[in-house]
């Protein structure tokens, strides 16, 4: 038995039994649009159950839309969204929402419910130790690291017991342990599986099949294989079509030529002329459109602080979480930092790595210092920084201070963010594209000390080696944390600090 959810009606529809394969999930012609933006047209595919599957797309086309729609959330302008009778959905949401940051980690739990759970301690205790997470569970989210609220929203989808688990970026702020936790799990686990993630060695240890989401056509593409094979694949697919455009431009351009030396010649030739234009129009229309999965951000700069002199950076003691506890801890040798040095903060999560960073960029740190008048670009993981009731466009025109309103969109464009965007409060924008204009903004800034939390978190793959190209190019001070070991190999350190050796 099916439940179809076609155009905001429920209905309900009786197949033939099904083998342990059965399709449990299937989209039909499905129609949506978000605003006035269309993000699917039409799209059809299936999921069988236990399949581990890969949502795939740009940023911002539509990918993290589709769970809600799944999962009844949001309901189709047409078409038909069908899900097996009885089917359970458990969501794992990238970020916790802003307005649940004061709840407690118990708080948390218990609002997944629409009933009073007596035992939820024990049931929170057991799932914890499935994320593996040891947390208090009085202590409020706010206080947790982004390992540790990463783990929960996982947790939170796995105490459902859901049919189908959606998974929304589910590595960001995991370290190295968490991930290979993640990933074994995932690949021992008998649950269908939807991923949304810019992790590809994480997708490749267990995707079965990618759901491709075409930004252009909104259309969604069905694949069968591992991750790297299919990445291969769309890749060489719209390769072909780009080869396919330069062929049919040049044939264009070639006809165009002859066409107008013919029509100079008079007579007969006119008409030989008109035909000729007559199939240069046909040609033209076949000429495939740009894809946006081919764009990338363009290359940019984070121009420094001019006139930056001495050290910009002083680092004699830090504190860390031991046993759930603030423990301060003196450094053995001071950290310095001048123009140019760089240090990757590393340690496990939860050890206190983002809560140093806030304390950097605030000058709350007890065991730091930084020479007034030192500019500090700070990328927060959870883009705090930005003003979520301001839009884009207010954001950038004030880290500008100043310039034209052409130089404005330029430098937005070169960061895929159109005149759509600009207009948009900055709370609109998904991860990713809240990402990108933290990025905008850090190149508008001109820091003397960068201070950077996870700022592959939310990323779309192609856009990392860019950014890690700016930042290696970056002439003044830099602190990172980032747990992407090929991230980070592209961005020259100077010092390491492991605050889990402390």
């Amino acid at each position: 038995m099916f439940w179809t959810r076609r155009a905001r009606v429920i209905i309900f529809i009786f197949p033939t039994p099904m083998a342990n394969n059965e399709v449990i999930l299937r989209f039909s012609d499905v129609t949506f649009e978000y605003g006035k933006k269309r993000i699917l047209d039409e799209a059809s595919f299936s999921v069988r159950r236990g399949a581990k599957i890969t949502l795939m797309g740009q940023n911002g086309a539509g990918k993290t839309t589709m769970f809600h729609l799944i999962a009844g959330d949001l309901h189709p302008e047409e078409g038909e969204i069908m899900l097996a009778k009885g089917l359970t959905m458990g969501i794992a949401k990238q970020v916790i929402p802003r307005d649940q940051l004061d709840r407690t980690v118990r708080e948390f739990f218990e609002g997944t419910f629409d009933r009073k759970i007596y035992d939820i301690e024990v049931r929170i205790k057991k799932i914890l130790d499935v994320v593996n997470l040891q947390i208090p569970q009085d202590r409020a989210l706010r206080e947790c690291s982004g390992g540790q609220q990463a783990r929960l929203l996982l947790a939170q989808a796995l105490i459902q017991d859901p049919d189908i688990l959606m998974l929304d970026e589910p590595t960001n702020n995991l370290d190295a342990a968490g991930i290979a936790h993640l990933t074994q799990f995932l690949k021992d686990s008998e649950k269908t599986c939807l991923v949304i993630s810019h992790d590809a060695d994480f997708l490749n240890a267990f995707t079965e099949g990618v759901l491709y989401l075409d930004s252009f056509t909104k259309k969604v593409e069905q694949y069968v294989g591992n991750y790297f094979d299919v990445v291969q694949e769309i890749t060489a697919r719209l390769e072909r079509e780009r080869m396919k455009k330069v062929r049919i431009e040049k044939d264009i351009q070639h006809r165009k030529d002859q066409a107008n030396f013919f029509a100079q010649k008079g007579g007969h030739m006119r008409d030989v002329a008109k035909k000729m234009w007559e199939k240069i129009d046909e040609l033209e229309e076949d000429i495939p459109d740009d894809r946006k999965e081919d764009r990338t951000i363009r290359q940019f700069a984070i121009p420094c602080q001019p006139e930056l002199e001495g050290q910009l950076l002083e680092l004699d003691s830090v504190s860390v979480m031991k046993g759930h506890k603030p423990a301060a801890k003196k450094l053995s040798t001071p950290v310095i930092l001048k123009k140019g040095e760089r240090l990757h903060l590393v340690g496990p999560n939860g050890i206190g790595k983002t809560t140093l960073l806030e304390k950097l960029a605030t000058g709350h740190a007890k065991g730091e210092h930084v020479p007034p008048g030192i500019r500090i670009g700070y990328y927060r993981q959870d883009f705090s920084t930005l003003d979520f009731d301001a839009t884009v466009w207010d954001t950038l025109a004030r880290a500008m201070q100043g310039g034209d309103h052409e130089k404005l969109r330029s430098h937005a464009a070169g960061f895929l963010i159109d005149a759509d965007l600009l207009r948009a409060r900055i709370g609109s924008l998904s991860e990713g594209q809240k990402g990108l204009v933290a990025f905008a903004t850090l190149a508008l800034e001109h820091p003397g000390l960068l201070i950077l939390d996870e700022p592959t978190n939310h990323i779309n793959f192609r856009h990392i080696p860019i950014i890690a190209k700016a930042l290696d190019r970056y002439e003044g001070a830099m602190v990172l944390v980032s747990h992407m070991e090929e991230f980070v190999k592209q961005v020259r350190i100077d010092y390491t600090l492991d605050l889990g050796t402390l």
